[in-house]
């Protein structure tokens, strides 16, 4: 089994190398430049390779890329095994990343909270309180020291001394 730093330099390495020979080595149209290598990830026993990509574009130019990249995947397989120098050259599994997508929804929803809380704003912008400005309840005056026996606070703390 090797080690976790072997595993993600050799991951490391695979994504340059697919993303050089995909942007440099490799004519097919389908794989044209909108297509981005975001990650790649190794097993621990570094037999396979799983990369992620992005397409710009619509689902059909998504559907485009993944064919191309299937059709690739040998000479892609084979540059990795020459740039690597490792005994066992990984198996390549072209994923496509959610993230973008994920990213879109999150900011759809961040939207729907602005436009929520902007609406609350303009709706209590004329508002008042409902029991007034200070709704906590304050003596009537001040001029007694009683606790709740009914003797003076002065006598009890002179008591509790001697």
């Amino acid at each position: 089994m090797a080690d976790n730093a072997r595993a993600k330099r050799l991951a490391d390495l695979i994504r340059e190398v697919v993303a050089q020979k995909l942007q440099r080595g490799i004519k097919d149209p389908r794989l044209g430049t909108h297509v981005t290598i975001t990650d790649t990830r190794v097993t621990g026993d570094l037999r396979e390779a799983t990369v992620f990509y992005t397409v710009y574009g619509d689902d059909e130019d998504r559907a485009a890329a993944a064919a191309g990249l299937e059709s690739a995947k040998g000479v892609l397989r084979s540059a990795v095994g020459q740039a690597a120098g490792v005994k066992f050259t990984p198996t390549l599994a072209f994923v496509a990343d959610a993230l973008p997508d994920n990213a879109r929804a999150i900011e759809d929803l961040l939207d729907r909270a602005r436009m929520s809380d902007e609406k609350v704003r303009e709706v209590s912008a004329g508002a008042e309180f409902a029991g007034g400005p200070d709704p906590y309840r304050k003596p009537e005056s001040d001029e007694s020291d009683e606790n709740t026996n009914g003797t003076d606070a002065d006598e009890t703390d002179g008591d509790a001394r001697t």
